[in-house]
């Protein structure tokens, strides 16, 4: 559900910031139609309150060599608080983690990394996922390419 406090105003701040973040407060002003003192003021309570939670720059993962996109479903032997802070701590850890969701269904978790080769893979399954305690099954599926990759949401 969407934030009930946004107004129309914030989603054109929101949607635009999405597309450009390094765009000028000038710039956003006038994108969004307010004069840039309001603007600014709006920007920063959008911040202030977690609803811009920060700025990237999004980096194209073969063109910095990581091509090999996998994507991991991970069971554990067991569910209980210690197993699962056991593996959330462990794969936070890890540069080649992009994502990991707690999910229902037949995987604990599923798992997004991203890394140079399938040789380096398979050192990241077996040097790190697999040792970590409580893991109990990992299925493997590769990324072929990308279809529709999203950064913006839908504000």
């Amino acid at each position: 559900m969407p934030h009930p406090d946004l107004d129309p105003i914030d989603r054109r701040i929101l949607g635009e910031l999405q597309r450009d973040g390094r765009m000028t407060n000038q710039d956003l002003s006038e994108r969004v139609g307010l004069s840039p003192s309001p603007c600014l003021r709006r920007l920063r309570a959008l911040e202030a309150d977690g609803v811009i939670a920060g700025y990237v720059a999004l980096v194209d993962p073969v063109r910095v060599g990581l091509p090999v996109a996998a994507f991991i479903r991970v069971r554990l032997h067991r569910q209980d608080d210690r197993h699962l802070a056991t593996f959330e701590s462990a794969v936070a850890g890890f540069a080649e983690v992009m994502e990991c969701y707690l999910m229902t269904g037949d995987a604990d978790y599923q798992v997004r990394v991203q890394v140079e080769s399938l040789g380096a893979f398979e050192d990241f399954l077996r040097q790190k996922l697999t040792r970590i305690d409580g893991v109990a099954e990992v299925t493997t599926s590769f990324a072929l390419r990308p279809i529709v990759y999203k950064t913006a949401l839908p504000v």
